[in-house]
């Protein structure tokens, strides 16, 4: 069973970190560089940034409980529970703080688009607050990822 775990612990740690990848550094990027229609791009980029959000908690949290089952009370120990913990509370106040006020923001300013509007500055600062704690998760991301390539326990 031991090597099920494990086997589930690197498609978890793969499927969140290269998913954060994929969708915040390639995806993204490539749907506003495409698309002339910068209201579809942002609505399509968001649903994308929910899911991975998503993907993400499910993954942190069975990461989490395979350090706690396999490691015990010294799993606390371990730099990477912490890692992952921290990785996970930026993607919940990303998606249930940050995001209701985006959400928010937007609805304020119909009916026009929230970057034609009053509200744009005030888009803008959030949506660099999203921005910057999305960053942050990626980073931490790659460290784990690294910690994990230097030593698999």
């Amino acid at each position: 069973m031991r090597g099920f775990a494990d086997g589930l612990h690197a498609i978890a740690l793969t499927l969140w970190i290269g998913g954060m990848w994929t969708v915040g550094l390639l995806v993204a990027p490539a749907l506003f560089h495409t698309m002339t229609d910068r209201v579809v791009a942002g609505s399509i980029a968001g649903k994308l940034f929910t899911l991975i959000a998503y993907i993400g908690i499910g993954c942190a949290i069975y990461l989490l409980l395979y350090r706690l089952i396999r490691f015990g009370a010294s799993g606390l120990k371990h730099g990477r529970f912490w890692i992952v913990l921290a990785m996970l509370t930026l993607v919940l106040v990303g998606e249930f703080g940050v995001q209701p006020v985006l959400a928010a923001i937007k609805s304020q300013a119909l009916p026009a688009e929230v970057m034609e509007s009053v509200f744009r500055d005030r888009f803008a600062t959030w949506h660099g607050v999203a921005s910057v704690l999305y960053l942050i998760e990626c980073l931490l991301g790659v460290l784990l990822i690294w910690l994990q390539g230097r030593n698999p326990e």
